[in-house]
């Protein structure tokens, strides 16, 4: 069961693994992908400081379509190779962008939005989505949000019991 944890003051990588250790909690014992992410969404958007925009994007094999998050409305849908999350996927990497005004195609759906983090993420060599999580703090994300998020989706994909394409 999720409980609520003052992860406040710790260092990076002491948040990333409590973190996790919340989550795999939270997901115990359920495998549905869409309530594993819908809560995954939630515990970020609740834990994370300085975001204002935490979710999922879903690859329907032609574009990403909006999933589970939490924050003001989305744009539905996003092209391969167009904004952040696109060119993640296109790219087939994570992207940390310091600031999104600095980002060519940059798609605005929340003007307070300053820096961004996205993670494409894979089911048996099958690509799923992309995390997508805004701040409107600059340069908000570094390298250890990219790993310690790639650990929690890590997590959810092991945890979640995947549709077949």
């Amino acid at each position: 069961m999720y409980r609520a944890e003052n992860l406040v003051g710790l260092n990076q990588g002491a948040f990333y693994q409590e973190l996790l250790t919340i989550y795999q909690a939270l997901i115990a014992g359920e495998d549905n992908w869409l309530a594993n992410m819908a809560n995954l969404s939630a515990v970020l958007f609740d834990q994370m400081d300085e975001i204002n925009w935490a979710g999922f994007y879903l690859w329907d094999g032609q574009e990403l379509v909006l999933g589970p998050f939490q924050g003001k409305p989305a744009c539905v849908r996003i092209p391969k190779g167009k904004g952040v999350c696109g060119t993640a996927v296109e790219r087939a990497e994570p992207i940390l962008v310091p600031d999104v005004h600095r980002f060519p195609g940059h798609i605005a759906c929340d003007a307070a939005s300053r820096s961004e983090v996205v993670i494409p993420f894979w089911h048996s060599e099958r690509l799923i989505g992309v995390l997508d999580i805004d701040s409107p703090v600059l340069e908000r994300f570094d390298q250890q949000d990219a790993e310690g998020l790639s650990r929690l989706l890590d997590a959810l994909v092991a945890g979640s019991n995947w549709p077949d394409a």
